[in-house]
């Protein structure tokens, strides 16, 4: 078997290092922090009995507020990556928090990882809400506009219904365990069909009773399909994540709850249910898909392709700024020699043409310094206009665009996934249209 080379082996490294270790949150002690001229941060994380290199480009550093300093505690969320010019390993980090804040990020993300670990968020675990379901229960507050929302919604789309409230605390101490124990007293008397846990919006300290263990265990546990609504469309928890279905909102999560009395005249007229779970099955298997092509690192940022070449620049200013130095020492050395043999001889001739020889060296090292930082320059350049080049966006402005479909909210593929008069909604280079389905042709 032929020997690897260097490169060979540091390039197998950086492929099995840099997928496994994707997407890291990490916290530490700032040491050996050093800021270059070209705006990229580079120091390292410590604790006790370890420590890794780290750098943040200038892209990223620019959204701090504060510059980090040796000894800060932070909390950073970043990607591993191997830098072969020096044959080591570092993270690149994407953002820096001061521990605070912070350590509950932390906190949660831990948390998320060990139920994660435990298979609490499967697809394998999902029931499927009931149909015509005759009583629902409910979590949340009495005293808020999220119960409110959700019974005028009711009201409205189906009469008749009947609502169970179990009243807790949202937010504040021994609120997790309300809820909880509410999950709990549900299916121990199996008193609704199907169940709505949520509230309203606020901060990630005032959602935190629903990202507690203890709620996820009694959502995951529930014999009753759960809907968890927490917060706005924008805001997550694990509480959601465990849950049956997720909405966006409480209002939304009673409209998930009951079907219009039309939808279900409607549904009779259908397709058959082999061909809808068909559908079903390739719309998340393509959901999947795209969600595995956005989390790579090459459509989040573009360090992915620049970030060595970029650290690689500041490796030769670097090492051109210390040729420089020792070229001035060297010929500061040849002027001090120089100036000895004027005093001993006294020769003003030799003495002009040393100087001239300087002069011309000087004028020699400064050409070719510029030479060499346009030649880098011209690269970066280069790399730049291919990184736009392959930027999808671009796709857009050459006048492609992306059909969704309102009923589904997901991309519509082929013909056979839309049906006339449907709604529906086109992404453009610089923006959204609505549309209705006026003709169907295969």
């Amino acid at each position: 078997m032929e020997p690897l080379t260097v490169s060979e082996l540091t390039v197998a490294i950086k492929n099995s290092l840099e997928p496994a270790f994707s997407h890291l949150t990490l916290q530490g002690e700032v040491s050996n922090f050093k800021q270059q001229s070209s705006g990229h941060l580079y120091f390292s994380l410590k604790d006790a009995d370890a420590q890794i290199s780290a750098v943040m480009f200038a892209g990223h550093a620019a959204k701090l507020k504060t510059l980090p300093k040796a000894g800060d505690h932070v909390v950073v969320k970043g990607d591993l990556n191997v830098y072969a010019p020096r044959g080591n390993y570092q993270i690149v980090i994407h953002e820096l928090t001061q521990m605070g804040l912070g350590a509950l990020l932390l906190k949660l993300e831990q948390l998320k990882l060990e139920i994660h670990r435990r298979g609490w968020f499967g697809k394998e675990h999902k029931k499927p809400l009931p149909h015509l379901p005759k009583r629902i229960g409910i979590v949340t507050s009495p005293t808020g506009a999220v119960i409110q929302d959700i019974l005028h919604v009711l009201g409205r789309r189906f009469a008749g219904l009947h609502i169970l409230l179990n009243p807790v605390k949202v937010q504040g101490e021994g609120a997790a365990e309300e809820i909880a124990k509410a999950i709990e007293d549900f299916n121990k008397f199996q008193l609704c069909d199907v169940m709505i846990v949520g509230r309203g919006g606020g901060s990630i300290e005032d959602l935190f009773a629903f990202n507690e263990e203890v709620v996820a265990k009694a959502i995951f546990e529930s014999q009753i399909p759960i809907i968890c609504a927490v917060g706005h469309e924008t805001d997550h928890c694990i509480a959601e994540y465990v849950a049956d279905v997720r909405a966006p909102t409480p209002s939304a999560a009673a409209e998930m709850v009951i079907a219009e009395k039309r939808e279900l005249i409607d549904r009779l007229s259908r397709t058959s249910e082999q061909l809808t779970q068909l559908m079903k099955k390739r719309i998340a298997y393509g959901r999947d898909v795209l969600k595995s092509f956005l989390k790579l690192p090459l459509f989040s940022t573009p360090y992915p392709l620049l970030g060595q070449r970029l650290q690689r620049l500041d490796d030769l200013r670097e090492q051109t700024e210390m040729v420089i130095h020792q070229q001035m020492n060297r010929f500061r050395v040849l002027l001090e020699g120089f100036y000895r043999a004027k005093e001993a001889l006294r020769p003003a001739t030799q003495i002009a043409n040393y100087k001239q020889k300087i002069s011309t060296f000087e004028k020699a090292i400064h050409i070719a310094i510029k030479n060499q930082l346009a030649r880098r320059e011209e690269l970066l350049k280069r790399v730049v206009s291919t990184l736009k080049a392959v930027n999808p966006k671009n796709v857009l402005q050459r006048g492609y665009a992306i059909v969704f479909s309102e009923k589904t909210n997901s991309v519509i593929t082929t013909v056979k996934s839309v049906e006339k008069n449907e709604r529906v909604r086109i992404t453009l280079s610089d923006g959204e249209a609505l549309g209705t389905i006026d003709e169907v042709k295969s």
